[in-house]
């Protein structure tokens, strides 16, 4: 949900409906799917098809388990943080090709997916980021591998503060994923419209995976068929499925999440590369900071506001050639003749 796209608070489903920002005039939209109406088509995908395990981390001293899946045995660890409404499989597809040449770590944020924690509704910036560093230190204990952290749309936001608030010891790089301060702040106001415009109640798992690519935020049916059912819970009372995350119940920390963010993810200090769905987004911050070489941007053709899912191979090929440029390696830095250097 977020910048650039980011007439998406509602993340999940309805950024590309506001013309009023260039990521959603129709000009822009890329054409939808053909569809057909068959279960198997539109049939969950496991996610053993693309990682290698899940894992529940426990976060010492609290009730709080949050789930992660990962992939890959050799290289830095990508580490991806998904979008409000989406959860860690979002990455799925893409996790199949980084893991060629990284490790890959999903986890599913606070709210969404299989995480459970004491309040699932506290999507404040400050508990997003204190989950984040809380997983990774649990995960990695006091030796962590060079970390490229990864964030989509909310998750890029909770990507740039939790590099800027340098508790992780060892991350070398950052990736945000179509988010950007000036159109971000400028769509909420249209959130809520959003959120209600979307489809609410779906009577299976398959007939939500059809509404993602035939008037939701996806254009990959192979993507939406791994990471849809993930963002569903199923209502008894209505005997129907619905969100799994309420983000309509999150108004308030909707502004905590972009506002100060251009300048924060200039002041980060790592490389960074920023992967936007269209042009002509970036605020007047963002647009000194790429004209001095402050950072890395990629505009990524033909791809809705969830990049990751709509073109996962494209996505994959953009972050690991993110990583072979700032030569990181699995403990670092890497430079010829020089065994590695940590920050």
């Amino acid at each position: 949900m977020d910048s650039s796209n980011l007439p998406s608070l509602h993340e999940e489903g309805s950024e590309e409906l506001l013309e009023s920002s260039s990521a959603f005039s129709p000009s822009n939209v890329p054409p939808r799917p053909a569809t057909h109406h068959s279960l198997q088509k539109y049939s969950p995908l496991d996610w053993q098809g693309f990682f290698d395990k899940e894992d529940d981390i426990t976060i010492p001293g609290t009730n709080d388990v949050f789930h992660v899946y990962t992939s890959g045995s050799e290289g830095p660890v990508v580490f991806c943080l998904h979008g409000g409404g989406y959860s860690g499989l979002s990455f799925g597809l893409a996790a199949s090709k980084l893991k060629e040449k990284a490790r890959v770590a999903a986890m599913d944020l606070r709210g969404h997916g299989k995480s459970s924690t004491d309040n699932d509704l506290d999507l404040s910036i400050d508990t997003l980021c204190n989950d984040v560093i809380a997983v990774v230190k649990a995960m990695y204990r006091d030796s962590p591998p060079a970390i490229i952290l990864v964030g989509h749309s909310m998750g890029g936001s909770v990507a740039v503060h939790v590099a800027a608030k340098k508790a992780i010891s060892n991350i070398h790089g950052l990736v945000v994923v179509d988010v950007v301060e000036g159109t971000a702040m400028a769509s909420l106001i249209h959130m809520q419209k959003i959120l209600s415009s979307r489809a609410q109640h779906f009577p299976s798992i398959e007939k939500a995976i059809e509404w993602s690519v035939k008037g939701g935020p996806l254009r990959n049916v192979e993507s939406a068929r791994l990471s849809i059912p993930s963002t569903l819970k199923y209502d008894e009372s209505r005997n129907c499925y619905t969100y799994r995350t309420p983000l309509e119940e999150s108004e308030r920390y909707w502004k905590g999440w972009y506002e100060g963010l251009s300048e924060k993810f200039l002041s980060c200090p790592v490389p960074k590369l920023l992967l936007l769905a269209g042009t002509d987004r970036l605020d007047r911050s963002l647009t000194i900071g790429q004209m001095q070489g402050k950072f890395q941007m990629v505009v990524v053709r033909h791809t809705g506001h969830a990049i990751q899912e709509d073109v996962p191979e494209e996505f994959a090929s953009l972050v690991l050639n993110f990583i072979s440029r700032n030569r990181i390696g699995p403990r670092g830095v890497e430079i010829p003749g020089i065994r590695s250097w940590k920050q």
